[in-house]
Order: structure tokens, then C-alpha cells, then sequence
């Protein structure tokens, strides 16, 4: 892959020539995103994937494996953008296991000769697409928020601080997809096809599913809340998170925390925000007690509004916030609960 420095792109003969080839490329591109699913339900991570697929252009198809997949290849069908779905039925898939799934994504992109490979940037697409590009001997652009062209691409680097635009040569180009920087796609609307996934070899693996601990959360999921309020080491406790659930419910919102939080034990992991946690984009972003080191930053500072509570007035948060408020958050939080 090369990186290159983004240019705008100047009007007459040259740009007629770019957009030929772009439109020349989109004719025979295709694409293959991977459905993320749980519960009989596509998770929207997996409707920001198929916007940008279709922004590669040429036809998109969606994969959808698992031990009951009938439900969600229904829905998948539905999906506007998608023109087939592949199904794939195995005990093996039930648990979504990176070393069973990987093999059927190189099975699939032989079978349908995909140019193309996407799935979300999530804990799901980040454990089995690196799988799958290795498997093929291909390189794999990670989080990427801009499609150029087909070959062409734009990801954040030093945690965000800078945007390097990357050409890869690859004949398979795999992409993990930021969620926030691409629209969901439509639900309904879709007629896709569809049809049987290309069939693996025998399915083996040296992983051993063991069991799933679920944290039982009736609050907004984390990257798709429009409101999210985010607190930091200085809560000094999770018994003092109560403070932020109680604001959260008033508001509707969902409650996350810094690396530095989570670290302290404060919160479970699941509810971290920033480069090594989720990437999110709401309409509201409520930092309480976090000073904003660089990597929460990376993954909160394409809010809408970012509103900074810190009693320190020299924190780093502040250079990204719309609106601060120097005050004690103990005070604070609680003041602006009663207001609501």
C-alpha cells in the first residue's frame, strides 16, 4: 500500500479523465460486506458498512453466517443497497468464532470474485477480517472514514491527529469500516436475492467456545445513542457513576467512561470510549471528569457538541469542547439533573 497526500482535484480534462476511471472501476468493482448479527437481528454497525460499500460502487452482496441464519438473511434482503445475500448454515458459525468465519469469507470471495471485502470496525470485523486478508496474502486497510475511489482511501493515524490517504494495490482490497463517519443504510426497501454461501472445507477449530458473561443494560447502546455522557477518572468511584445513570435516564442517554476509568475499575470495559475502546459520533457528548487525553479523544471528538465538566480550567478537554463548565462535578452533575 502507499500513503499519498490528499489533493483537491482540478476542473477540465484531467478531472473528465478521473471521473471516467472512477466510473470505469465502479463497473467492475464488487463488494462483500460481512453481517454482524445477534438475537435474530443485524447490529447497525453493519448499515454503516453497506453505505459505504455502496460508495465503492458496483453490486454489493452481504454474508451471513450463523446456526439459525434464515431470520437475518430475510432482513438482510431487505437491506436497500444490497443486491444478494449469501447464506451460510453451520453449527460452526454459532458463536461467530474468528477461526471458523474467516475461512468461509476466503471461500466466498473466491466463489463470487469479490474485489472487495468490508465489515465495521467493531470488536466483530477487527477479530476476523485481518483473519481472512492474511489467509489471502492481501494487506487490510483499517478504520476507514473517506472512500476516494476504489483503490483509494482515507483512515486517521496517530490517534486521530492526522488522516492518511492510502492506495492500496491489493487485486482484494479488505476494509474495516468507521461507523460514524458513513450514514446506516436503509432497512426496507431492499429485494435482494437470496442464496447459499460457497461451502468451506471441513470446518475445524482450535478455539473452544467456553460461555458469554452479558452485562444486562436498558440504557441506549453506546454507538448508537444520540446523547452520551462519558465520565473519567475523576469520578473517583463507580459507586459515583449512580450520578451519571441517574442524568443518563432523564436525558435518555447512554453513560460510557474514559480508558483511565476503566482501568481504575470503575466501569466494565464494554463501556469505554476512545482509540483502544468505541469510536462515536453523537448528537450530545457529555464529558464529566475526564481530562481528554489523546486516545479518548480519538474517539469522541466527531460529536455534534462536546460539553466538558472539569474543575480543572486548564484540562485538554476544553480545547475540543463547544461548552465548558469549571466546577466541581459533584456539584455539578447533580445541579443539572434537578434542572432537567
Amino acid at each position: 500500500m502507499e500513503e499519498e497526500e490528499a489533493r483537491p482535484e482540478k476542473a477540465g480534462p484531467q478531472s473528465q479523465q478521473t471521473a471516467f476511471r472512477r466510473a470505469s472501476y465502479a463497473r467492475n468493482a464488487s463488494t462483500l460486506v460481512l453481517v454482524e448479527h445477534k438475537n435474530d437481528a443485524i447490529l447497525l454497525v453493519t448499515l454503516n458498512a453497506i453505505t459505504a460499500a455502496n460508495k465503492v460502487g458496483g453490486p454489493v452482496t452481504a454474508l451471513v453466517a450463523g446456526d439459525k441464519p434464515e431470520a437475518v438473511g430475510k432482513l438482510a434482503a431487505a437491506l436497500k443497497g444490497v443486491g444478494k445475500v449469501l447464506v451460510a448454515k453451520n453449527d460452526a458459525y454459532k458463536h461467530a468464532l474468528p477461526e471458523t468465519l474467516a475461512p468461509l469469507l476466503v471461500a466466498s470471495v473466491k466463489a463470487g470474485g469479490f474485489t472487495h471485502v468490508l465489515a465495521a470496525h467493531s470488536a466483530f470485523g477487527k477479530n476476523v477480517m485481518p483473519r481472512a486478508a492474511a489467509l489471502l496474502d492481501v494487506n487490510q486497510v483499517s478504520d476507514v472514514m473517506h472512500i476516494e475511489s476504489e483503490d483509494t482511501f482515507v483512515r486517521p493515524i496517530y490517534a486521530g491527529n492526522a488522516l492518511a490517504t492510502v492506495k492500496s494495490k491489493d487485486a482484494i482490497k479488505f476494509l474495516t469500516i468507521r461507523t460514524s463517519a458513513f450514514p446506516a443504510a436503509e432497512s426496507t426497501g431492499g429485494t435482494a436475492t437470496v442464496e447459499d454461501a460457497a461451502k468451506t472445507e471441513a470446518i475445524t477449530s482450535v478455539t473452544e467456545w467456553l460461555k458469554e458473561d452479558i452485562v444486562k443494560n436498558d440504557r441506549p447502546d453506546l454507538n448508537s445513542a444520540k446523547i452520551v455522557i462519558g465520565g473519567g477518572r475523576g469520578m473517583k468511584s463507580g459507586e459515583n457513576f449512580k450520578l451519571l445513570y441517574t442524568l443518563g435516564d432523564k436525558l435518555g442517554a447512554a453513560v460510557g467512561a474514559s480508558r483511565a476509568a476503566v482501568d481504575a475499575g470503575f466501569v466494565s470495559n464494554d463501556l469505554q470510549i476512545g482509540q483502544t475502546g468505541k469510536i462515536i459520533a453523537p448528537e450530545l457528548y457529555i464529558a464529566v471528569g475526564i481530562s481528554g487525553a489523546i486516545q479518548h479523544l480519538a474517539g469522541m471528538k466527531d460529536s455534534k457538541c462536546i460539553v466538558a465538566i472539569n474543575k480543572d480550567a486548564e484540562a485538554p478537554i476544553f480545547q475540543v469542547a463547544d461548552y465548558g463548565l469549571v466546577a466541581d462535578l459533584f456539584k455539578a452533575v447533580p445541579e443539572l439533573t434537578e434542572k432537567v
